[in-house]
């Protein structure tokens, strides 16, 4: 399986969960609480990062589920 970045996109009054570079969208849910739930899963399956955008497409959170042994120390938490 390849390892790609999930991004957690608005989509109309939905939200959508959307591999980096897929032109199509994975799932179509009515929050970005769900979308974000989907993303994550994805992401821990596919040890690749969740890219969360805000309504106007802008970038408002990311979380990494990678192997690095030596991550950035998170600040948020």
């Amino acid at each position: 399986m390849s390892k790609k970045n999930q991004h957690v996109v608005p989509h109309g009054k939905d939200w959508a969960v959307k591999g980096a570079g897929n032109e199509r969208v994975t799932k179509i849910v009515d929050t970005q609480a769900e979308a974000i739930e989907i993303a994550r899963s994805i992401a821990i399956n596919q040890k690749s990062e969740v890219v969360i955008h805000r309504t106007d497409g802008r970038i408002r959170d990311k979380d990494s589920y990678g192997n690095d042994p030596c991550p950035p120390k998170d600040k948020k938490h």
